[in-house]
């Protein structure tokens, strides 16, 4: 991820509203693709002040009405769309007139950004059913419960959300933005991570499945990750919540829950790819590392883990769990190697 800067020198990052320095009003700007300053027009709406963009622009209405996005939209010819490139996958947003649902959409938005970031970098296709995208892809995000002095409690009579991908659309249940709920669940499923840009990854992982594996690359993906009609999912989900990932699972798997099925572990690996592609980016603009996310997978992974070990040492300095978990095993390898090959025919 990079940062920016403001037309006073300040440094912008990705998910700024204003200069804390000068005051501006920032966002991101899809012209110069930055986030910049703001300037407010007379016949309404914003000019980037950025110094070779000068685009006009408008809020999304997401970031105008509710304040849960940073990004503009452009202004064609007088008209402009009412959503940004992102908010306009959304199927479902939250009820807001339930409290402490804003904030958690404002969360969950935040994490689906950063994810957008990361496919428009590796330049990976993806599309709504209105640009006839198949299959397109979409976002609800729903809750099964309601806040309780702080905890959550199911409503009776209603159904459970649960986090998952179908068809191209991903649910995601808006508990997971609640840190509590989410920590308690961490540690309920023994997972070493679980974050909201984690459940992202993880599920347009299934997304680029049926994407670019579905019909198209199964015979290369069973030889790598296994048949996934031996067994059924269904068998397979069962028997891991009946008896856990089997032993020994760290060498040819990225996560416990990865071993369940090949395609959970297609998934887990492809977010395992796409952590290893943002911290990459991030480090590169950084000045921590000259490897970014274009190099070979040896110079990505050597370049990952040169970071992920200073970062995890740091992060044991201040007591916070590893940055890098993982380690990234002959087995893991070639399932990376496999996600690498498929994004880099799928960018052309």
């Amino acid at each position: 991820m990079k940062t920016y800067e403001c037309v006073c020198g300040a440094r912008l990052f990705f998910d700024n509203t204003h200069c804390l320095a000068c005051g501006h009003e920032v966002g991101w700007c899809p012209g110069c693709a930055r986030i910049s300053a703001l300037e407010s027009l007379a016949e309404g709406g914003y000019s980037c002040l950025h110094e070779d963009c000068g685009a006009a622009l408008l809020k999304c209405g997401n970031y105008a009405d509710h304040d849960v996005c940073n990004r503009l939209v452009a202004i064609v010819d007088g008209r402009a769309e009412a959503l940004c490139d992102c908010c306009r996958y959304n199927d479902v947003v939250p009820d807001l007139s339930i409290e402490g649902h804003r904030e958690r959409w404002a969360a969950l938005e935040a994490a689906k950004r950063r994810l957008f970031y990361t496919l428009d970098l590796l330049a990976l296709p993806h599309g709504t059913a209105d640009e006839g995208f198949d299959p397109p892809l979409s976002f609800s995000f729903m809750a099964d419960a309601l806040p309780d002095a702080g905890l959550w409690r199911s409503t009776a009579g209603s159904e459970r959300v649960y986090t998952g991908h179908a068809g191209g659309h991903i649910t995601i249940n808006v508990k997971e933005a609640d840190d509590v709920e989410r920590e308690r669940l961490r540690v309920d499923m023994n997972e070493s991570h679980r974050t909201l840009i984690g459940h992202f990854r993880h599920e347009i992982g299934h997304y680029y499945w049926d994407l670019l594996v579905k019909g198209r690359d199964e015979d290369a993906f069973r030889e790598i990750f296994g048949d996934p009609a031996a067994p059924s999912y269904g068998e397979a989900l069962e028997r891991y919540y009946e008896a856990g990932p089997p032993a020994g699972w760290p060498a040819d798997f990225v996560s416990a829950y990865a071993a369940m099925h090949p395609w959970e572990d297609f998934a887990e690996t492809f977010a395992f790819y796409l952590d290893i592609v943002a911290v990459l980016d991030t480090a590169h603009h950084l000045g921590f590392s000259g490897i970014d996310h274009d190099a070979s997978l040896p110079r990505m992974l050597s370049a990952f883990q040169q970071v992920g070990l200073a970062a995890n040492e740091l992060n044991r300095e201040m007591g916070l769990t590893d940055l890098v978990p993982e380690v990234v095993t002959p087995t893991i390898r070639d399932k990376l190697a496999h996600v690498h090959r498929l994004v880099h025919q799928a960018s052309g």
